[in-house]
């Protein structure tokens, strides 16, 4: 499964749910914003999660659930080609 279906995947499984990822942080949420904005405010590929896997610390799969969680909380919105784009803070 491509990184792109994979988060697809995630973004349609916590959609529903506006709560953060267990084990995710008011400062990884922070960081997860600043490295999102660093690399144009979207993900969509893997070469968009890398820098921001390597920025965070964070894995792939707790990436992804923080986008989730960014679109359920319309911090982000979903984008056609599979990906999310922040529109909120640098990327408003």
């Amino acid at each position: 499964m491509s990184r792109t279906l994979a988060g697809l995947s995630a973004l349609a499984l916590l959609a529903a749910c506006a709560m953060p990822p267990q084990g995710v942080g008011p400062q990884d949420l922070k960081n997860f914003d600043e490295a999102v904005a660093s690399v144009g405010c979207t993900l969509v590929t893997e070469a968009d999660y890398l820098p921001v896997e390597l920025q965070t610390g964070l894995t792939l799969e707790q990436l992804q659930e923080i986008a989730a969680f960014k679109v359920a909380a319309k911090e982000a919105v979903k984008l056609e080609n599979g990906g999310i784009k922040l529109i909120t803070g640098a990327c408003a």
